[in-house]
């Protein structure tokens, strides 16, 4: 029950944070920023693709546990063949959650602005924890799956460390992908091309100071990611499973 009023909550946010933006046009007479709403939408689609992972292994493992006399050995293969698929297709998504912390920049804002700095500060800040929620709801689903297939969680030691090496992979390959949305403009789906973002990034890291400024951005994201989802999942672990 606990998890649900979890989840309704991060739901809560994020159409908190989509209704100031309409607001902010509505009652203030400003443009509406349709790119903060498509933002909204693309970093709640790691929480949806989290969920349906845990859905489709909910529904495959009593097919396979059926069809087990007949596939003998495939079972554990199809799996984690899927496993595999579906982490992959959640983690190209997930910088979408923490992407949302750069749009504390108020680029949005214009030098005659009549929109209150007070209201623009509090739908920044919520657009940017939706984002946080987003990416440790999300994340705390994939680890928390992992764990209960490799594992036994109810040992009462604690999360499993290959869980939080996964978890903290996951945090810096998010962090790296913030940086390439923000300054190389690219998208989840352009790995449809990675020759071309290979060429497009390495190009760029060749440019005097590039170099410094990935990692400063990826350490500084990862850092504030973790600090905050550490302690959540590790209360959510000893609710769970303690």
């Amino acid at each position: 029950m606990g998890a649900l009023v979890d989840l309704i909550a991060v739901v809560l946010l994020n159409a908190y944070a989509a209704v100031l933006i309409v607001l902010r046009s509505r009652v203030y007479g400003a443009a509406l920023y349709r790119p903060m709403l498509v933002n909204v939408a693309l970093s709640f689609v790691p929480v949806v693709g989290a969920l349906v992972a845990v859905a489709g292994l909910l529904f495959l493992a009593p097919v396979l546990s059926a069809l087990a006399g007949q596939l003998r050995g495939g079972v554990p293969f199809i799996l984690w063949a899927y496993l595999v698929v579906a982490t992959l297709l959640w983690l190209l998504f997930f910088p979408n959650a923490i992407y949302l912390i750069t749009e504390l920049n108020f680029s949005h804002r214009a030098a005659n602005d009549e929109v209150p700095l007070w209201f623009d500060i509090i739908h920044t800040l919520t657009l940017t924890l939706s984002g946080i929620a987003n990416a440790i709801a999300s994340l705390l689903i994939v680890q928390a799956e992992f764990i209960v297939l490799i594992a036994d969680p109810s040992g009462g030691a604690g999360a499993p460390a290959f869980s939080w090496f996964f978890a903290g992979a996951v945090i810096v390959l998010g962090a790296f992908g913030v940086y390439l949305g923000r300054y190389l403009r690219v998208n989840s789906w352009d790995v449809k091309h990675p020759a071309s973002l290979a060429r497009k990034l390495v190009n760029h890291l060749r440019e005097p100071g590039r170099a410094l400024e990935v990692g400063g951005l990826v350490l500084s994201h990862a850092v504030l990611v973790a600090l905050v989802y550490v302690p959540v999942f590790t209360l959510f672990y000893r609710a769970s499973f303690a």
